[in-house]
């Protein structure tokens, strides 16, 4: 299979409302993930260990620390035609309006897509966690004469209501497809999985957003100014019209849509053995290759703790937490529970000399903190108690949000000594 016939368009969502407020100053795809990548490192490095090395990512809100984060990261070399370039929504002669849906995004963005020679477009979500070669589903396509493909996953019940469900035949070509489904129709949807999901009752196939057209498909269907969503639209109306094929993928992934998913798949990578490999060597997740220290800690009990690189750290305990590039936590401090995504800067000695601001970057001292989601650069005075869990009601204010008992303190926030939550 020639990767170099596949063009890769990845879909940077739209607001990003249910991650909010990670998503108050940045796209969905720019949010820092297991401490030291963003949510749209996981595509393109399965995408460049795919081989597929030509990538646009479209986007439309907060773009600016996006835009950063991939002209940062991801050179190539001069003499290779490969490139990631990220899409804004832009007005132009033929379209004033913002992206309408995932089909209007890649429809709008069409002129830039048709300047490249391929075959094959490869339409991917910018906020999902799993690792997956490419490449085993174009040959998939290719082989069986399919004119789209979609990736499906065997989901429960539960969980079937929140996708697209499909059924397909023996040969694995789809004949019907159904939105979100509510739980009555559910057992004219079931579809033959493996044994080991069936013994897990994932007995539904639902799409993963991940797809591959044809590249003439592709521009006969963005014709239609009518349609804008590929989940709602595009694919249910296709599959009739052109050979359309499930390829059924049994590895781990997650689908990050709201901040209880975006919480458990990080701390999920404090697990022994977690579900989502950060070290394989041969499906490797790239970022930005930023030179820092290496992490000092002094006199902390460590349990089931990721720390990232630049770290300087007193505790008493972290356990089951993900700790970011240069977290700072103050000496006798408890964290369990929490995901902090670190400082995009270290203060200098001067200004914490200065004692320029009373409450340094990072977690002071004596402070307990629990089941919490830390933003970038906040600052945490000595002796604050958060204690999230379902015992505390949903809630906003300038420096916090609780949503579904995790509390998540905002990109900057301040909370001065003594604070409790």
């Amino acid at each position: 299979m020639n990767s170099k016939k596949v063009l890769s368009i990845i879909l940077g969502g739209g607001q990003g409302s249910r991650l909010y407020p990670l998503t108050e100053s940045r796209s969905k795809p720019a949010v820092p993930i297991a401490g030291k990548y963003r949510l749209v490192d996981i595509p393109i490095s399965n995408c460049i260990n795919s081989e597929i090395k030509r990538i646009y990512v479209l986007t439309q809100f907060n773009s600016a620390s996006l835009n950063r984060h991939i002209k940062n990261t991801y050179h190539f070399s001069f003499f290779s035609s490969a490139f990631v370039d990220v899409l804004a929504a832009e007005q132009t002669i033929q379209s004033q309006s913002w992206f309408q849906g995932t089909a209007d995004a890649v429809r709008q963005s069409m002129h830039h897509f048709l300047r490249n020679d391929f075959e094959y477009a490869l339409i991917l979500s910018g906020d999902q966690l799993y690792q997956m070669d490419y490449r085993l589903m174009l040959e998939e396509h290719i082989s069986k004469g399919a004119e789209i493909s979609i990736a499906t996953i065997p989901v429960n019940a539960k969980d079937a209501t929140s996708f697209g469900i499909l059924k397909a035949n023996s040969e694995n070509v789809i004949t019907s497809f159904i939105e979100k489904p509510d739980a009555e129709l559910l057992p004219d949807w079931t579809s033959e999985v493996s044994d080991e999901m069936k013994g897990e009752n994932r007995n539904y196939l639902a799409s993963m957003g991940i797809y591959i057209f044809n590249r003439q498909l592709l521009v006969d269907l963005m014709s239609n100014p009518d349609t804008n969503d590929f989940g709602k639209e595009i694919i249910p109306g296709a599959i009739h019209d052109h050979k359309t094929l499930s390829y059924q993928f049994e590895g781990y992934w997650t689908d990050i849509g709201n901040i209880d998913s975006f919480f458990e798949a990080n701390l999920g990578l404090t697990d022994n053995i977690p579900k989502f490999n950060l070290y394989d060597t041969d499906q490797r997740v790239y970022t930005n290759a930023r030179i820092l220290p290496t992490s000092k800690i002094s006199g902390t009990v460590l349990d089931k703790a990721v720390i990232a690189e630049g770290c300087i750290i007193q505790a008493a305990k972290i356990e089951t937490s993900v700790i970011g590039i240069r977290s700072r936590i103050g000496k006798e401090s408890t964290v369990i529970n929490t995901y902090m995504m670190g400082c995009d800067y270290y203060e200098s000695l001067e200004e914490i000399n200065r004692k320029k601001t009373p409450i340094l970057m990072g977690i002071g001292e004596r402070c307990f903190i629990k089941n919490t989601i830390i933003d970038k650069n906040c600052r945490i005075g000595d002796d604050v108690r958060i204690n999230g869990g379902p015992h505390l009601k949903d809630k906003e204010t300038d420096q916090y949000v609780i949503k579904d008992g995790i509390v998540v303190i905002k990109k900057h926030a301040v909370l001065p000594k003594g604070y409790t939550i």
